[in-house]
């Protein structure tokens, strides 16, 4: 399969391109970024693109995808409501796989976290916590909001209806069945989430750390691999993997 990289100066684009460059299975036609001395767009006869870029170039960029027929990987996160109808609108195109996170540990996290929060009742505070590296520019991470909307899939409730970011001054009692989301940063960390669940008893808590980007690329290379031959529409890392609902 023939693929391009967007953001390919990037962490991500730069170890997504390394391990391109060793796959059997994958051509590595266009590296691609802003920045000087790499390509601008993918050349004719690519077969898949993989965005790790800027929330903004994201409409352009899959809108031309969609155009030309070509599969999306879609790992850019902090989408604005806009930004995510341009998605919505090329899935009904061409197959976009689109995640916040690639790593198969993840995944599995985000089934653990509804089965404990369909499990324990609202007497379990849940808590979100993420850290990253001090260079990631949106907070939280969008598998933090993942995580949280797992959770509230878990409880069957609308995360928007119990969801606080981080919190500040007098805010009294912690109000039952809230969840809560906080992002910390600092020094080179890649990445670490965990979903704490707080009774008064006990506490559970269940964490993922990612110790190299090397986990997320393996992932969207793999999504990538996968799109060949699927009919349009916007697919999760769970379809990828196969997992059951």
């Amino acid at each position: 399969m023939k693929i391009a990289i967007l953001g390919a100066a990037g962490r991500m684009g730069n170890m997504l391109c390394k391990l391109a460059d060793k796959s059997e299975t994958l051509e590595l036609v266009a590296k691609c970024d802003v920045t000087e001395d790499y390509a601008k767009t993918w050349p004719a006869g690519t077969e898949a693109v993989i965005d790790f870029t800027f929330h903004a170039a994201v409409p352009a960029n899959i809108t031309k995808a969609a155009e030309e027929g070509v599969a999306y990987v879609l790992g850019t996160t902090g989408l604005t409501q806009e930004e995510q109808a341009a998605v919505d609108a090329a899935a009904k195109k061409v197959p976009v796989v689109q995640s916040s996170n690639y790593s198969l540990g993840v995944n599995l996290l985000l089934d653990l976290v509804r089965r404990a929060a369909a499990t324990l009742d609202e007497e379990y505070d849940i808590e979100v916590v993420e850290m990253h590296h001090r260079m990631k520019k949106d907070a939280p991470s969008g598998t933090a909001i993942m995580l949280a909307k797992a959770a509230a899939e878990g409880r069957e409730v609308d995360l928007d209806d119990v969801a606080i970011y981080g919190r500040e001054g007098i805010v009294g009692e912690r109000p039952s069945g809230e969840i809560a989301i906080h992002a910390l940063r600092g020094g080179s960390v890649v990445g670490d989430h965990t979903v704490m669940f707080a009774g008064d008893v006990e506490r559970v808590e269940i964490t993922h750390k990612a110790q190299s980007r090397e986990a997320f690329a393996a992932g969207a290379l793999r999504a990538a691999e996968w799109t060949a031959g699927k009919a349009p529409g916007l697919y999760s890392m769970r379809d990828v993997l196969g997992f059951a609902d």
